[in-house]
């Protein structure tokens, strides 16, 4: 097993000589052998080790013993740890995810937070061969895109890095007999044995059906998402190129030539219609789908000049003639700016507030909804305003300002949000935040000062 997954390793280019590695570790047999592994290849690779755990508050006093495993195991082995709890069902009922959807957004959220934290270069994740035969099966059989058929990647971009799977190439036996021979006594999550979750019951009752068939299905399986990812970026790129001569940014949406785009070949008008709405959306909405995808393709071809389709969270896709439009439902938006004083409270139009007050310690807060500035570093009083033509921001950790334009489009900012969206500035005009986004250089670094300003973005 061992020298297979060094190999995977060395194929994909999933470790860096010299640089952190944040794992994350739930305290079952996956991603316990998986830090196991890490450590003990540590030196092997030159890595430091941080492991990233959390309790999701679904299952009570047992995932805090969960928590309490893992910072144990960490403890012996000498590896930094960093866990949290974090209130799962509260962002269920605030966003109306279903369970695994909200406890994946709030872990990911998290490695992100440690992997900045400890300035690590990937987040490694112990998703293992059976893992990624049930995720194509499942994406088989409900419909996907063409890159979600290629099923869980090796290697993705994430946060300030990668996420990596170096597992993907073992099964789960394999992964237990590890185990056993490490004396690695691994915590067991009751809910997997449950078949109330649709990845459970293919577990349960297809995968053993496709073991029987190949002990190494699963080394067949990544095969063709390694090839699936290839050929996807492939045409992915003959895609770009192509609607640089069919599509046009408006300030409206995303306006789409017609005649020429269907003359394009189908893989790369599917490929087209997902680009543009993978830009629109920043982060596609669940309920969007290949049918959305495939009602798209048949509007554009079909003979009436005229007409509109409707998509999830309000974007509207409009015919009218020749021209395709896809725009999100129109807002009555204008352009703002208040005074912004320490301390203060104002509401914005989009519902959220901006909190402003002194403190006379450095608070330690890492998140894009706090800015800590010393307070003898900006000219009061400050303004809240919304972008201008032409605004950039130094950003924290580059050397050269950045458009705030172009801040938007990195961090996915939905595009029918970033008009009204928050821009802070001090008296000299200098662009010191974008609140729940970006911090400038202004965010501070002296935490010996007695004298700071936080300011505080807080959301609906």
């Amino acid at each position: 097993m061992l020298e297979v997954v060094h190999e995977f390793i060395e194929k994909h280019q999933l470790l860096e000589c010299g640089t952190t590695v944040v794992v994350g570790v739930s305290g079952g047999p996956d991603s316990l052998a998986l830090l196991h592994f890490l450590w003990s290849e540590r030196e092997r690779y030159d890595i430091q080790l941080v492991a990233a755990h959390v309790d999701h508050m679904l299952r009570g006093k047992q995932s805090e013993e969960d928590m309490h495993f893992v910072k144990h195991f960490c403890e012996q082995h000498s590896i930094i740890c960093e866990a949290t709890q974090l209130d799962v069902p509260a962002y269920m009922e605030r966003t109306g995810k279903g369970v695994q959807e909200a406890a994946r957004d709030c872990r990911y959220t998290f490695f992100e937070q440690v992997m900045y934290k400890h300035h690590a270069h990937c987040v490694a994740l112990a998703h293992h061969g059976d893992d990624q035969i049930e995720t194509v099966l499942m994406r088989l059989v409900r419909g996907s895109t063409t890159r979600g058929y290629a099923g869980i990647p090796v290697k993705r971009p994430f946060g300030s890095g990668y996420i990596v799977r170096p597992f993907l190439c073992i099964d789960r036996r394999q992964i237990e007999q590890y185990c056993r021979q490490n004396g690695l006594h691994a915590r067991h999550d009751p809910s997997n044995e449950k078949d109330d979750y649709t990845r459970n019951r293919f577990r349960h009752f297809v995968l053993p059906f496709f073991k029987r068939e190949n002990i190494r299905v699963h080394e067949h399986i990544q095969q063709f998402s390694e090839m699936m990812s290839e050929d996807e970026a492939f045409l992915e790129q003959l895609t770009k190129e192509e609607l640089k001569r069919v599509v046009h940014q408006q300030e409206e949406g995303i306006h789409v030539d017609i005649p020429p785009f269907i003359r394009m070949p189908k893989p790369l008008q599917r490929r087209g219609i997902q680009l543009i709405l993978n830009y629109l959306y920043g982060n596609v909405p669940s309920s969007l789908s290949s049918i959305h995808i495939n009602q798209a393709l048949l509007f554009l071809k079909r003979p009436h000049p005229s007409g509109m389709l409707h998509f999830p969270n309000g974007l509207k896709v409009i015919r009218q003639y020749e021209v395709c439009i896809f725009t999100f439902q129109q807002r009555q938006t204008s352009e703002y700016e208040f005074l912004f004083h320490v301390p203060d409270t104002i509401v914005l139009p989009n519902g959220c507030q901006l909190i402003s007050q002194f403190v006379d310690r450095y608070p330690f807060i890492e998140d894009d909804d706090h800015i800590v500035i010393e307070a003898d570093q900006l000219m009061l009083p400050l303004r809240v305003r919304t972008r201008k033509c032409g605004d950039r921001m130094k950003v924290k950790g580059m050397k050269h300002a950045k458009k705030i334009s172009r801040i938007f489009i990195d961090e996915k900012i939905p595009a029918n949000e970033r008009a009204q969206w928050p821009v802070v500035e001090d008296a000299s005009g200098n662009i010191i935040w974008i609140p729940g986004v970006k911090k400038s250089v202004y965010t501070a670094t002296n935490i010996t000062k007695n004298r700071y300003i936080v300011l505080h973005y807080k959301k609906q």
